[in-house]
């Protein structure tokens, strides 16, 4: 084991920290109690993180099909309980939220499809059916609760973890051609309230005071912010609650609002160096390990895609969609999942001389 079995990466771990701290900083202004139990969850995580790394590969390995059948079970759970707002994302405990399943089964899906496509290549076109199947059963089920942004999470890792490990472009291709090809008929497993975000998108106008509200709301939260914010605790949108969700989907408006573009741009670069960390060593041809390497890009691509979304919503550039900023809006699930994701990541480079599958 060696200096291997005490790998930590400390650079990215402050990093994890810093950018959690953005979060507790707004919370902080606007609800002290968010503030405390956003803290506890950071601690939890950051303990969880830890432990997580120290895990062996072999063990993660062996755990990885375990884990997509718990991803299942846990996914299914919140269709036998209450609704929220007509979805069913939570699982409740004497009727307390406790856990949102399609957040914290995120790391358990990414060593899935990573075990699924170290063992049976997309190189091979014969293999693209089971690496679909594997796929398609946790976002249908995620997509029918429904929760677009998280199934558009899903996607966007299960396809670059596709391509980084090597699926035919024609192929994807000609998928691509017919996805466009049925876009009528996707449109029409949209919910009323799904569409509505999108054509309210398009044209805010159509109706500001109801479909449209959430969108006109934040863009007017990052605009009033300016160069250089209102100052901490000052934000009229968040304070004043006529920002929806300001703790959760739209954390990003209201830090704009009391940090302005600077705060935003600094959280921004942050996440950058965050995403540089977790590809550099694959850029640089230090992961031999098709495991450990799709593992890595379908990180990179749950967070890129969450960070996207949700930044872009919050600015107007594209749809509303209920998706967590990650690391900073307030919740426990996001915390977790994101805190287990990365130990897994450092487990598997620590790990990343023994019993390698190479890339070819």
């Amino acid at each position: 084991m060696g200096r291997d079995a005490f790998h930590f990466d400390w650079l990215t771990a402050l990093l994890l920290l810093g950018i959690g701290s953005f979060g507790l900083f707004i919370l902080l202004t606007i609800d002290r109690y968010l503030f405390s139990q956003q803290l506890v969850y950071l601690v939890a995580a950051s303990i969880i993180l830890v432990v997580v790394s120290k895990i062996d590969r072999a063990i993660l390995w062996w755990f990885a099909p375990v884990g997509y059948i718990i991803a299942i079970l846990l996914v299914l759970l919140p269709f036998f309980g209450p609704s929220i707002r007509g979805s069913h994302r939570w699982i409740f405990v004497g009727g307390v939220q406790l856990l949102q399943p399609s957040e914290i089964i995120k790391p358990l899906l990414l060593l899935a499809f990573a075990r699924t496509m170290a063992s049976f290549s997309p190189r091979n076109i014969r293999n693209v059916p089971l690496l679909m199947i594997v796929f398609i059963i946790p976002f249908l089920l995620v997509f029918r609760q429904p929760d677009l942004g998280t199934s558009l999470v899903y996607g966007g890792m299960w396809l670059t973890m596709l391509v980084a490990s090597g699926v035919s472009i024609i192929l994807l291709g000609a998928a691509s051609g017919g996805m466009a090809l049925l876009a009528p008929m996707l449109w029409q497993l949209l919910a009323a309230y799904q569409k509505a975000r999108i054509t309210t998108f398009l044209n805010p106008a159509l109706d500001p005071r109801g479909a449209g509200y959430n969108a006109v709301q934040a863009v007017i939260a990052v605009g009033s912010g300016q160069f250089f914010g209102r100052g901490l605790g000052r934000g009229t949108q968040s304070h004043l609650r006529f920002l929806p969700e300001f703790h959760t989907d739209f954390i990003f408006a209201t830090l704009v609002e009391e940090l302005g573009f600077l705060g935003g741009v600094a959280l921004l670069l942050c996440y950058a160096f965050l995403l540089w960390r977790i590809i550099a060593p694959l850029v640089r041809g230090r992961v031999q390990d098709i495991f450990h390497f799709a593992y890595a890009v379908g990180l990179f691509a749950m967070l890129l895609v969450q960070i996207f979304i949700n930044a872009g919503m919050n600015m107007g550039i594209i749809p509303v969609t209920g998706i967590t900023l990650p690391f900073v809006s307030y919740g426990g699930s996001s915390l977790l999942s994101i805190a287990i994701s990365f130990g897994i990541l450092w487990s598997l480079a620590r790990e990343k001389r023994v019993g390698v599958i190479a890339i070819h």
